[in-house]
C-alpha cells in the first residue's frame, strides 16, 4: 500500500469543494487505499487550521473536519522525525520532509506549488492532488 503524506491545504480543500482533493481523502485514505504518514507537528497543524473561524462559511467543514480529524486519529501512523531540515522558504513546511525521509513516503501530496518547488524529496515524489490522482492513485 502507498504511503502518502497529505498536506493541510489538501485536507482543507478536501472539505469545501468536491475536487481532487477531495477524491483523495473521501475515496482513498477513508477507503483504506492509501497509508497515510502523519507526526504530531503534522497532526497538531492538521487541527490548527481546520479549526479556523473562517472556515465556518463553508456549510457542514466543522462537522466534517472532526469525521476526517477522527479518521486521520484511527487510521495513520503517526511517526517521530529522526531528522532536522531547513530546504523550504516556509520553514514550517520543513515538518512534511522531516516526516517523509523518516517514513520513507512513496509521495507528499500538496497544492502549496510556491513552496514545494522540487518534484521529489529522496525518494519521496511531490505531486498535486490532480496530479497524484490522475498518474499515481491506486487503481483496483
Amino acid at each position: 500500500m502507498q504511503k502518502v503524506i497529505i498536506d493541510t491545504n489538501v485536507i482543507v480543500s478536501s472539505l469545501i469543494q468536491r475536487g481532487f482533493p477531495h477524491r483523495i481523502i473521501f475515496d482513498l485514505f477513508l477507503e483504506d487505499k492509501i497509508y497515510l504518514c502523519t507526526s504530531q507537528p503534522l497532526l497538531n497543524e492538521y487541527y490548527e487550521v481546520l479549526a479556523r473561524p473562517k472556515f465556518t462559511q463553508f456549510q457542514d467543514f466543522a462537522i466534517n473536519a472532526k469525521i476526517v480529524l477522527s479518521n486521520i486519529e484511527t487510521k495513520s501512523t503517526c511517526y517521530q522525525p529522526e531528522v532536522i531540515l531547513n530546504l523550504l522558504t516556509d520553514k514550517d513546511d520543513n515538518k512534511i520532509l522531516e516526516l517523509a525521509e523518516t517514513c520513507k513516503a512513496d509521495y507528499i501530496i500538496t497544492g502549496n506549488t510556491n513552496d514545494f518547488t522540487f518534484s521529489a524529496y529522496k525518494q519521496t515524489k511531490i505531486v498535486t492532488p490532480r496530479d497524484y490522482w490522475d498518474n499515481y492513485r491506486p487503481v483496483e
